[in-house]
């Protein structure tokens, strides 16, 4: 819903009621993953849940649900038959899909909800999706707070600790409770959606190969910070799909900020007296990529540099060196690319070989 959301606040803060469709859960080889949202209204269409498979049922499907039933409804769509018009996907998939009628009285904290994704603030959407509670019921939580209800308290309670801890793995997906909200049981149902902040990549080194690995890590999602201790190099002007450029010596800076299991960490710097106090400060976070760039021979003397600095074989196994994956990629933009396929890769868990040399399901579940 994150894409879709600052036309559905501008619908929702004008007093108009729409269908808002969300994928809740997948199987096989569905082409959209949980939390891909479409909504629509009047006739208005923003978002996609299946990159096109069966976006005309839900349209029609949406458009009865905010105009005439006013009643939320899952909706399963499965594997197409012979008709290649039928409803169904032809990619051998399976969708769950909730479509709810929203509007500021049905929904009034999507306002909160918008101001809080803004402004880069956790928050997570809890809804019921399936068994006794009633369908469509929903609670909205934040790190301190929550407003809404499910219906019974313990439920509530127990959705507040599974919604907080989902944020801070910034996961989505469904959760399954006891029809009195015991834990362990699975009688109902409940989608969690997670607005957690956006990943930080942190690209290190102010040259023409950071400014396109800063465009890629943009298109990706990644809140983009590039840093260098040039000024002269580190502009907003030179980084223009950044935003942050900070003029630092990147060890000092690394260590001087919060890093996470999602963040990536980029070093281009091509430079020793750079790149190995940095390396040093990085292979030591719980960052969830490190890579770094330089040909096979200097990354055999920047190894022997971090094994002077003290850091173990386990450490220096985490290094993605040199960084990328081998596309033969010359050019700055190709060898972002190259890094933006390892990161992918490294994310979900894929082969990085061509899919016509693969078997089995083509989207991993990571």
């Amino acid at each position: 819903m994150r894409d879709v959301l600052p036309e559905i606040a501008r619908w929702w803060g004008s007093g108009e009621t729409f269908g808002l469709a969300t994928v809740v859960s997948t199987f096989s080889s569905a082409p959209r993953p949980p939390g891909a949202s479409m909504a629509v209204c009047g006739g208005e269409v923003v978002g996609s849940v299946s990159g096109g498979c069966v976006e005309g049922a839900v349209f029609e499907l949406a458009t009865e649900v905010a105009t005439t039933t006013g009643t939320p409804v899952l909706q399963r769509y499965g594997v197409s038959d012979d008709d290649a018009f039928a409803v169904g996907l032809t990619c051998g998939g399976i969708l769950d899909i909730l479509v709810e009628p929203v509007s500021a009285e049905t929904f009034p904290e999507l306002g909160d909800i918008a101001r809080s994704v803004e402004r880069r603030e956790p928050v997570a959407v809890a809804t019921i999706v399936s068994g006794p509670g009633r369908t469509g019921a929903r609670r909205v939580v934040w790190p301190g707070r929550s407003s809404g209800t499910l219906g019974l308290a313990r439920l509530d309670e127990a959705v507040d600790d599974d919604a907080r801890g989902m944020l801070a793995q910034g996961v989505t997906g469904i959760r399954r409770y006891g029809s009195e909200g015991e834990r362990r049981l699975d009688d109902l149902a409940v989608f969690v959606h997670s607005f957690a902040p956006p990943p930080h990549m942190l690209v290190f080194g102010a040259i023409d190969f950071a400014a396109a690995v800063a465009r890629l890590g943009k298109f990706l999602g990644y809140h983009v910070t590039v840093c260098d201790a040039r000024p002269v190099f580190a502009t907003a002007k030179r980084f223009p799909e950044a935003d942050e450029v900070v003029v630092s010596w990147p060890h000092d800076y690394l260590s001087s900020i919060q890093v996470d299991e999602r963040t990536v960490i980029c070093v281009l710097t091509h430079d020793p007296k750079f790149d190995v106090p940095l390396l040093e400060v990085a292979l030591r976070t719980r960052a969830g990529y490190v890579g770094a760039m330089g040909s096979r021979r200097t990354h055999d003397d920047r190894l022997a540099r971090l094994r002077e600095a003290g850091l173990s074989a386990e450490e220096l196994a985490r290094l993605r060196s040199p960084i990328g994956l081998d596309l033969g990629a010359r050019t700055p933009e190709e060898t972002a690319v190259s890094i933006a396929a390892e990161l992918i890769q490294s994310r979900w868990g894929g082969s990085g070989q061509p899919l016509t040399r693969t078997s089995g399901r083509i989207h991993h579940e990571g």
